[in-house]
């Protein structure tokens, strides 16, 4: 069977985010066989999510929800009312941010997901970095090193899916140029 396409999140089937079990959708009411296992915030939690209603943003109307907050754009912009309120802006594309917002499936984090952005556009996320996976591209990375929470030799030597930080590897869409985000447990 065929499944939709992310293009922000080209690797989402072979990752820990959908699994193989059948059941009927949630929003489609089809049967499916394959199971969103992931974030999705909403205050009505559909018992199961399949692709096809992630990819067409059917799941984000029907319970008024997303996959991201505005926040987890890495790029916004927080503004504060007199009032004390506040609310978030951004300069990118209001298309793109809602495709990363409805319809792009998030990542397993130990914290609050973070979606990386480079050219003025969201970056597609790779994979669940590791000191392994990110040594023929370290120097790209050095920047997002820099301002994360742990030091360059943990990151290249003790960086693993498992371990008590974690790394997630984007990639631009336009220049390809890889980033990094850490977060610790």
């Amino acid at each position: 069977m065929d499944y939709p396409n992310f293009k922000y999140h080209p690797n989402a089937y072979k990752l820990d985010i959908f699994i193989k079990e059948d059941g009927i959708c949630s929003v489609c009411k089809q049967q499916r066989n394959l199971k969103y296992n992931c974030s999705f915030y909403s205050i009505d939690k559909p018992d199961y999510i399949c692709p096809w209603c992630i990819e067409n943003g059917e799941v984000a109307k029907k319970f008024e929800g997303s996959f991201f907050d505005l926040a987890d754009l890495e790029s916004a912009i927080f503004h504060q009312q007199a009032d004390g309120d506040f609310y978030f802006t951004h300069e990118m594309n209001p298309e793109l941010i809602d495709t990363i917002l409805y319809k792009t499936p998030s990542y397993f984090t130990w914290q609050q997901a973070v979606w990386l952005t480079h050219c003025m556009s969201p970056c597609k996320f790779i994979a669940y970095a590791t000191s392994e996976n990110i040594k023929d591209i370290y120097n790209e990375l050095i920047p997002d090193i820099q301002e994360s929470c742990v030091n360059e030799d943990s990151i290249q030597n003790n960086m693993y899916e498992d371990g008590w930080f974690k790394g997630y590897l984007f990639q631009c869409v336009h220049c390809s140029q890889h980033r990094l985000h850490i977060d610790c447990s």
